[in-house]
């Protein structure tokens, strides 16, 4: 059992900055592939972006490419999704997901087994 804890959301402007931490309670993410996931008021849960547990192999959603970044630190045991550029249609609930070691990289939520219950991004000026 991992318990998923996201933190770093909040209110930003158009343009701005926001880093989101994941980070498990009893346990270590690098035995987990990671993901991102995003879920706005009316809208499906959409997939964010991905990192493979063993080798680093990451994937983003179209919508994302070349303003998030996600990665690992294994000495903080934390994943951080790093969002720039953003605007008022990324607010949204953001939670990570573990999926077991074996499981790709994947912007699905089938794979994953564990999450957290998510953190609150809003884009306003």
């Amino acid at each position: 059992q991992v318990q998923l804890v996201e933190s770093g959301g909040g209110l930003v402007q158009p343009g701005g900055s926001l880093r989101l931490s994941c980070a498990p309670a009893g346990s270590t993410l690098a035995h987990y592939t990671i993901g991102w996931f995003r879920q706005a008021p009316g809208k499906e849960r959409e997939g964010v972006s991905c990192i493979d547990h063993s080798d680093g192999t990451t994937h983003y959603a179209d919508s994302v490419k070349g303003r998030f970044t996600i990665a690992r630190d294994s000495t903080k045991n934390t994943v951080y999704l790093q969002m720039n550029s953003l605007t008022p249609e990324d607010t949204a609930v953001y939670s990570c997901a573990a999926a077991p070691w074996y499981s790709p990289c994947s912007l699905y939520p089938g794979p994953y087994s564990f999450w957290g219950r998510g953190t609150q991004v809003t884009v306003s000026s």
